[in-house]
């Protein structure tokens, strides 16, 4: 009797003592997560923009262009062009993926594909910083429609340099010239 009473004595202490065992090793470790760690350090603003200014632009995108997305791609004037206010704005064509370029200015970087025009300009956009490159045969500009602001304006490359003084020789006929010579 004495023997059975003795088990169930044991057999009723283990658990208690697995607890008891466990319970200092719970106790110590709500000290360790009580510790807070070390508050972040700020970055600070230029050391973000110096960071952000080589951070690439991400390849992935889901936009797939269309022929005639293609066609407005093979106009696009690449090179620098420089622009007012001593600017400049560089495109550069994406040699891996056709018809996709990369503009960049002061520290800017954006990854851009045509979009076709109604009005025949040449239209690149980056939807997802807002940007737009809109290029004209004797002009471009650059603009961010989120911010409503133009980050570069009257910007020209050599192509558009030359086209701007041919229009200066040769001006384009007004809308009204045909209209005067019907007349007589």
């Amino acid at each position: 009797m004495k023997k059975i009473a003795l088990i169930a004595a044991l057999a009723l202490a283990l658990p208690f003592a697995a607890t008891a065992q466990t319970a200092p090793a719970k106790a110590d470790a709500k000290p360790a997560a009580a510790k807070k760690a070390p508050p972040k350090k700020k970055v600070a603003r230029s050391a973000a923009k110096a960071v952000e200014e080589v951070t690439p632009i991400a390849d992935d995108t889901n936009v797939v262009l269309t022929e005639s997305d293609l066609a407005v791609a093979k106009r696009v004037s690449t090179g620098k062009a420089q622009c007012e206010l001593g600017a400049d704005v560089t495109v550069t064509a994406d040699e891996a993926k056709p018809g996709f370029f990369t503009v960049t200015t002061k520290g800017l970087k954006y990854r851009m594909h045509p979009v076709e025009s109604r009005t025949g300009a040449i239209r690149l956009e980056d939807p997802r910083a807002g940007a737009m490159w809109l290029q004209l045969g004797n002009k471009s500009m650059l603009m961010n429609q989120k911010a409503g602001l133009r980050i570069a304006d009257e910007c020209q490359t050599a192509e558009q340099v030359a086209f701007a003084e041919e229009m200066k020789k040769n001006p384009p006929k007004s809308l009204f010239e045909g209209a005067d010579a019907a007349k007589k």
